[in-house]
């Protein structure tokens, strides 16, 4: 079974939603292909504070707007499906699923975002879930009235430190240099907080437990001293990678597998284009993924229309 539209967008975090909002609104038949569940990293994102024209808003509703906005223009919206292959060169392009649905489209653009990076250490694997997230908005609430530890020194872990002090009696921020990369309102909204301490120049080295997480030992870096601390629950919020493992062997990827673009954001292929989080950018916002989605659907229209 065939479907023919004009465009294909793969991922429906906040740059699959936007450029699919712009193509469908440009009358360009549109169809989003998920993976995930709509929203990508929205979702996980308690608080959006600083997107432009909303004075705050929960992650979930500003991606459950973006997903009627794109409905109410036409765009289809395909979730939680398995993507087996892709087709994109010439000028037919062509998506299979693993229930054996086939995509043809003119233009292609892919946006499908990232996912948490973990630290790789011994018994992450384990207790993921029983005590080590990646979510505070998906898992906040289990942690009432308990201590715990926040990985990373960027803008979603000092962020989500202040919103997980909702529900935890004291939350411990680790992180491996002696000053953070989150904006600098971030870390004030941080140091002001009564609840949050931190712990600098530090590296978790294991997780220790039986069912359920118990105590983490931690590394001074500095000194290369190790300690133990007896710990409910540790959020890691150490970066993300790209998931980009599918598309290796046919589009151009940098060093760190993120998707390589003009100022167009066009790939190495013609008509096919990238948005979003896995991109070559600095800087990652919901603001920017939408900027990118942006600017990929109006080139995407341009291409299909010259």
């Amino acid at each position: 079974m065939e479907e023919k539209f004009d465009v294909i967008i793969i991922g429906a975090g906040a740059a699959g939603l936007s450029a699919g909002i712009y193509t469908s609104r440009a009358k360009l038949s549109t169809v989003i292909l998920n993976e995930g569940v709509v929203g990508g990293q929205m979702i996980l994102t308690e608080e959006v504070a600083n997107y432009p024209g909303v004075e705050s808003t929960k992650g979930y509703s500003l991606a459950n707007t973006m997903k009627v906005q794109a409905k109410s223009f036409g765009c289809k919206i395909k979730s939680n499906i398995k993507i087996v292959e892709y087709n994109l060169e010439g000028d037919e392009k062509s998506v299979t699923l693993e229930d054996g649905r086939k995509f043809q489209a003119k233009a292609v653009i892919l946006a499908p975002g990232g996912r948490p990076r973990p630290l790789n250490i011994p018994g992450e694997d384990k207790f993921k879930g029983s005590g080590i997230s990646y979510c505070a908005t998906c898992d906040g609430d289990f942690f009432e009235g308990k201590e715990i530890i926040v990985v990373g020194g960027g803008n979603s872990a000092l962020e989500e430190a202040v919103t997980l002090t909702n529900f935890a009696s004291k939350v411990t921020i680790v992180h491996q240099f002696d000053h953070f990369q989150a904006f600098e309102h971030a870390v004030e909204q941080a140091k002001k907080n009564p609840k949050i301490e931190f712990l600098l120049e530090s590296e978790l080295r294991e997780f220790i437990g039986d069912e359920n997480l118990k105590k983490v030992t931690i590394e001074n870096m500095a000194t290369g001293e190790m300690s133990e601390m007896n710990i409910d629950g540790v959020f890691i919020f150490a970066g993300y990678l790209p998931n980009t493992e599918p598309l290796t062997e046919f589009i151009q990827l940098s060093d760190r597998k993120e998707i390589v673009t003009d100022s167009d954001m066009l790939t190495n292929i013609p008509g096919v284009f990238a948005a979003g989080d896995c991109v070559v950018k600095k800087y990652r916002q919901v603001t920017t993924a939408v900027a990118d989605g942006t600017i990929a659907a109006l080139s995407a229209a341009e291409s299909i229309r010259s």
